[in-house]
């Protein structure tokens, strides 16, 4: 899979995604349909570009623990929106599910392809903030539920993931290979 294909594909999943919203504006609407398109990406990279279903398997798991952790959380801290609707501000669902398909296309297919995705829920997070859905502090929080879920559950489809980790006692580099 080239990277211009894959961008090209974002890029239609985007147009094809359109069907969203009713928002408010532009950047309001362009963040709804990325929330959706970037996901959906991921899924089908996994459907169209590899043999086997561990890949489909590995994508519901991310998406599906990210939601059922930014869902409870919701539900437990009951926070006010910034234009005062109530009441599910934190965490961000749309930064949640952005982020989560972003780093599933990092962990499964590498940089290479995880860049415009990255970019992609960064703007999605941008506009929750921009259109007074939500607090910096519930984008921030719903970026790291949606990145925390595609480690966990995410592994590369073919070569080298290298990822940093650190916890109380010592700092390093985790190695994985996949052929």
């Amino acid at each position: 899979m080239t990277t211009q294909m894959f961008t090209a594909s974002l890029v239609l999943m985007t147009l094809c995604c359109a069907r969203q919203v009713a928002a408010d504006d532009a950047v309001e609407t362009a963040g709804d349909v990325l929330m959706a398109a970037i996901p959906l990406a991921g899924l089908g990279a996994t459907v169209v570009h590899e043999e086997g279903s561990e890949g489909t398997v590995q994508f519901f798991l991310t998406l599906g623990a990210s939601e059922l952790a930014t869902q409870g959380l919701k539900e437990i801290t009951d926070k006010r929106r910034p234009n005062g609707n109530c009441c599910e501000s934190f965490p961000s669902g749309h930064s949640s599910r952005a982020f989560a398909g972003a780093t599933f296309i990092q962990q499964r297919y590498g940089w290479k392809y995880a860049l415009p995705a990255y970019v992609g829920a960064a703007f999605v997070a941008y506009s929750r903030v921009e259109a007074d859905k939500h607090f910096v502090e519930d984008v921030i929080a719903g970026a790291a539920i949606g990145i925390a879920s595609g480690i966990v559950f995410t592994s590369p489809y073919r070569g080298v993931a290298v990822m940093p980790y650190a916890d109380a006692s010592s700092v390093g580099v985790h190695l994985a290979a996949c052929w």
